[in-house]
């Protein structure tokens, strides 16, 4: 392998060009014969499922039509005057009376068999040898009659179906017909009822979109059953019946043909469907033989051409490698573009456009390199005016403390609350080291909050909390109910002048935290509702909006944390959250909040 890799790497270009074509042009020849193989066995299938399908609905069909058959001699059979008549028979002693009961009893026959499409005639053979006719008056041999008689008493009262009838009625249903006294039959023997059945307009009716010429055929294995006159040799039929899989293609009298086969379990035979194969695929063969030849050609082409075309660019390639190499030796910051040489003017060479789009690699990376340098110094002067610009927090501290100071000794006792209320918020909202905090902590920035909107709105903020003492130590995402609330100022008692109660209730369920926000303002609307669960309402001032603070529930906690809010016009609005209940010292939190 080694040989031969070092034979190809040194081989001129065109040699190598020449040599990979040819190549990929017999790969290319491989595969298009697997895969055209692979075509046609596909188209096989088809053909065989589509064969597959017209015999397995065709003997359907035709089954369906043998079992009402079946059907029809156990009523006649079991046909309450017809059981009569042959007791009766049986009992007559006198020939007048015998003859009587058999008239009426082909009465009966006939008022059973003109009704029926597929019968093509209906026969009673009596104990005493006598056939009683209906339909067709063809008969049947005496020899025959024998044979079907013991055929009946073999199956005693089971239908029985024998293949060896006629030209017009092939297919014979043969029953022995017993007593039937109280609604149970007995094991008296009364005769043999024998049904001829019309097998060929049955499969003509349940044929189901033959192709042209093709044939359907229905074998015992020992003999055609349909049609009568078969050209497929008994020989050729057995073939077929060896056949391990189910379609194939069969050299028959008549040439190939695509035979498939299916059985039936009902009557244990065997359906045949043939469709000549060379008409079939007679315009496939062609194009096949056509694409082959096309294809070489292309071939004998592809070499010719990519010989010439491997000689086209060998030397241009050459002279633009050593002005590359002359290149590599100078710098880049002294280089000039008359050290590239002269460059092709016609930009349909592809050489030329080689280069000029090394030329223009060239010019561009030295533009890159000033407007580099250039960015960087203007990225350091905005860094520096932003460090500049920021205001340190503890100088704010320490200027709400002096307020603070002032306030309490001027015995300003609201505006004090106020200040220290503000600064706590304003630490809280700062510190962003903290992912995470626990409710009571969450609680106390709630407090702060209400206590600054307090002095805004005085007694029209009526504010409470009903927290279970268990939940006070479990774990929440940072400012997650100060918005809530905040939001609920702001569409609850913002709008209106009357007073507003806002409430927040925390309670363990199970391994769960359940929060709710609850005010009795106006509420929403349903549409309202929609429009701000989609985000499309946009949040007063700059706060955090409900949209936000359900992604965070989301991103944090999964499918196991969930944010609902329920309101109708005029009974409140109440915000519920719920969130999986982790307690301060797990260490997936601390985990998390150090991430």
């Amino acid at each position: 392998m080694n040989k031969i890799k070092n034979a190809f790497t040194t081989l001129p270009i065109h040699h190598k060009t020449i040599l990979l074509i040819g190549l990929l042009m017999l790969i290319s020849f491989t595969f298009y014969a697997s895969v055209l193989r692979y075509v046609f066995s596909i188209y096989d299938r088809q053909i065989y499922e589509k064969s597959s399908q017209v015999l397995n609905m065709s003997s359907v069909g035709i089954e369906n039509q043998l079992r009402e058959i079946s059907n029809l001699s156990f009523k006649v059979m079991s046909d309450e005057p017809l059981q009569q008549y042959l007791l009766q028979l049986k009992k007559a002693e006198t020939g007048y009376e015998k003859n009587g009961l058999r008239k009426k009893i082909t009465n009966r026959l006939v008022a059973y068999a003109g009704s029926e499409k597929y019968v093509y005639s209906m026969l009673f053979i009596d104990n005493d040898n006598n056939v009683m006719a209906a339909g067709n008056r063809e008969g049947i041999s005496e020899s025959k009659q024998k044979e079907l008689v013991a055929l009946g008493q073999q199956y005693s009262g089971s239908n029985a179906w024998h293949t060896s009838g006629d030209k017009q009625s092939r297919l014979l249903s043969v029953r022995q017909v017993k007593s039937f006294i109280g609604g149970a039959f007995t094991l008296e023997d009364l005769g043999t009822l024998i049904i001829r059945v019309r097998l060929d307009r049955i499969v003509q009716d349940q044929m189901q979109e033959p192709a042209e010429d093709s044939q359907l055929l229905i074998t015992d294995g020992k003999e055609v059953i349909y049609p009568t006159e078969s050209s497929v040799s008994e020989a050729e039929i057995e073939s077929e019946l060896k056949r391990t899989q189910p379609y194939g293609i069969a050299m028959l009298e008549q040439g190939r043909h695509f035979v498939a086969r299916a059985h039936s379990s009902y009557t244990d035979w065997t359906y045949l469907y043939t469709t000549p194969f060379d008409q079939m695929f007679k315009k496939i063969q062609f194009v096949k033989q056509l694409v082959t030849v096309i294809f070489i050609m292309i071939f004998l082409a592809a070499l010719i051409i990519g010989a010439r075309f491997s000689r086209s660019i060998t030397h241009p390639i050459a002279q633009l490698i050593k002005k590359m190499r002359n290149i590599e030796k100078g710098d880049l910051d002294k280089l000039e573009e008359a050290a590239l040489g002269n460059v092709p003017i016609s930009p349909q060479n592809e050489v030329g456009l080689l280069h000029r789009t090394f030329k223009m690699m060239l010019q561009r990376i030295r533009e890159l390199i000033d407007e580099n340098y250039a960015k960087q110094l203007v990225i350091r002067e905005t860094e520096l005016k932003a460090l500049q610009a920021q205001i340190n927090p503890h100088f704010l501290y320490n200027t709400l403390e002096s307020i603070n100071w002032l306030a309490k000794v001027q015995k300003q006792r609201q505006i004090s609350e106020m200040v220290e209320a503000l600064g706590f918020l304003l630490r809280s909202s700062v510190n962003m080291s903290e992912k995470w905090i626990t409710l009571e902590r969450e609680l106390d920035i709630v407090r702060s909050y209400v206590t600054i909107q307090r002095t805004r709105f005085e007694e029209r903020l009526d504010f409470d909390m009903e927290i279970a003492p268990e939940v006070g130590t479990a774990r929440i995402p940072k400012l997650t109910l100060q918005p809530l609330v905040e939001n609920a100022i702001h569409y609850a008692l913002e709008p209106s002048i009357d007073p507003c109660r806002i409430r927040i209730r925390a309670r363990a369920e199970g391994d769960k935290v359940i929060i709710e926000v609850e005010d009795d303002g106006p509420g929403m609307t349903p549409e309202f509702l929609e429009q701000l669960h989609e985000g499309r309402i946009q949040t007063r001032g700059q706060g955090i909006g409900l949209s936000n603070i359900q992604e965070r529930i989301r991103l944090t906690f999964g499918d196991e944390g969930g944010m609902v809010m329920s309101s109708k016009p005029g009974s409140g609005t109440v915000v519920s959250i719920s969130i999986p209940w982790i307690r301060e010292d797990d260490d997936d939190v601390q985990s998390d909040a150090r991430r």
